[in-house]
């Protein structure tokens, strides 16, 4: 982890502007060695932000690697532990085998071929050998199904723990980009993951923008895996502080954000809120922009007032009342929601997938807008219910939220000149770019130090 700010260090911070500063969501104004690279498109191996999280997420892998090999039952009995503390040692274990499972994801879906250690493996050992896409697929496939059994039930592990919800989330997200990362779909899965979470038991909360407020870990309902912030206890410059503080700026009213000050980076292009009937939020609620002083035209990225400034995330409760502190968050980020798993099992079946239906995909997308729109206002027919939309649908569902990048590329407009965003390749009406940049690389440093790595091609 050397070489990187601790403050920006955070692994959402790193995984948000790799996943959304890199599509037609976002940009920022700020002039930090290689963060514009990521909109412009023109990211080399040395960034130091893509460095910074491919470290990260192996350093979580390291750590998850090392709880589960000291809570083997040879390790345990020999510390003298047995009974329920052994037991509950042994299910800590799962989830952090769930927890290298989802960092193993990140690695397979930012970088494709990343190394590959567990926890057999001999920290100070030979250089760890390279995990080609198809391999790390299989490996995640294979553990989350190997720890699905002993999983605690859906919503009945503690708040922030995994739980078999959270098993079946990330096999339906692994499932819907399966062609994306071995060449062969596997849509009919992510409509039986998918499905396993709908019938679980979870629902949409009420009111859409409470999603990411303040106190959102009463979201209990809708939430299905969360990265749980709180501003007095876990005070960093990452995550949903990240997200709450960098989003405001120019004439924003930073105490409307349950924040002490603004810093002046994040906004949307006008692809985002033109995807929305209007951008006041009357129609969609999901709509939240602010617009005075700003310009829906992106003439300088550096420039905070170009680009609407988005409202998602608030350091406020529910009641308007401010978080604990206002210069740390207490808004804990939903890595899968429900919301998601109505889209995926729409998706899957549009794109063919057995075991579903269209009328069932066509309410589970109408419940989305139910919520967003007043009572039935928002409902589309069976006619509207295209692969197109629900590309639309998870960008006013889910934006800011970490997805695009991935969704871009399934649907094949992440590089290519078909669709374009403003400064999308480094020029303002946007250019398609070489198809590698749908692969981040491996960073220099790894390819120096560990001969058994290939670097990605066109880096």
């Amino acid at each position: 982890m050397q070489g990187i700010d601790e403050g920006f260090s955070d692994f959402f911070r790193l995984f948000w502007k790799a996943q959304e500063l890199s599509t037609d969501e976002a940009v920022i104004s700020w002039g930090d060695v290689g963060i514009q690279d990521f909109h412009n498109m023109n990211w080399t191996s040395n960034n130091s932000f893509l460095t910074g999280l491919y470290y990260r997420s192996l350093y979580q892998i390291t750590l998850c690697n090392d709880f589960i090999r000291e809570s083997a039952d040879e390790k345990l009995s020999a510390r003298g532990i047995s009974g329920a503390d052994a037991d509950n040692i042994r299910q800590y274990a799962r989830e952090a085998r769930f927890l290298r499972a989802f960092q193993y994801w990140v690695l397979m879906d930012l970088y494709g071929n990343p190394p590959f250690v567990t926890e057999a493996s001999t920290i100070g050992g030979p250089p760890p050998p390279r995990g080609t896409r198809s391999e790390i697929f299989s490996y995640i496939e294979t553990e989350l199904k190997a720890i699905e059994p002993n999983m605690p039930g859906p919503r009945t592990n503690e708040y922030g723990r995994a739980d078999k919800g959270a098993v079946w989330a990330l096999l339906a997200r692994i499932y819907l980009n399966a062609k994306v990362y071995t060449g062969t779909d596997k849509y009919t899965d992510a409509i039986t993951y998918s499905k396993k979470v709908i019938d679980a038991g979870y629902t949409l909360i009420t009111n859409y923008t409470w999603l990411m407020r303040a106190d959102n870990n009463l979201n209990t309902s809708e939430f299905i895996f969360t990265i749980n912030y709180d501003g007095l206890h876990t005070q960093g410059y990452g995550g949903t502080t990240f997200l709450t503080h960098a989003c405001v700026g120019g004439s924003m009213p930073a105490g409307s954000f349950g924040i002490a000050g603004g810093w002046s980076g994040t906004r949307a292009t006008k692809n985002l809120p033109n995807l929305f009937p209007d951008v006041t939020g009357t129609a969609d609620k999901r709509a939240q922009f602010y617009t005075p002083g700003q310009n829906l035209e992106i003439n300088n990225l550096t420039a905070f007032t170009d680009g609407l400034g988005v409202t998602k995330y608030k350091n406020i409760k529910r009641d308007g009342s401010n978080g604990q502190s206002q210069d740390f968050s207490d808004v804990d980020m939903p890595l899968f929601r429900l919301a998601e798993e109505y889209l995926i099992y729409a998706e899957a079946v549009l794109r063919g997938g057995t075991g579903g239906d269209a009328t069932t995909a066509l309410g589970y997308i109408n419940a989305i807008r139910a919520r967003a729109y007043t009572n039935t206002s928002g409902n589309i027919s069976s006619g509207q219910l295209t692969l197109d939309f629900i590309l639309d649908e998870r960008a006013r569902e889910l934006h800011w939220e970490g997805v695009r990048r991935t969704d871009l590329i399934r649907y094949n407009k992440f590089v290519e000149g078909s669709y374009l965003w403003p400064w999308k390749g480094g020029v303002a009406s946007g250019t398609g770019v070489a198809a590698y940049r749908t692969l981040y690389p491996i960073p220099s440093r790894d390819i120096n130090s560990n001969t058994n790595l290939v670097q990605n091609p066109g880096y």
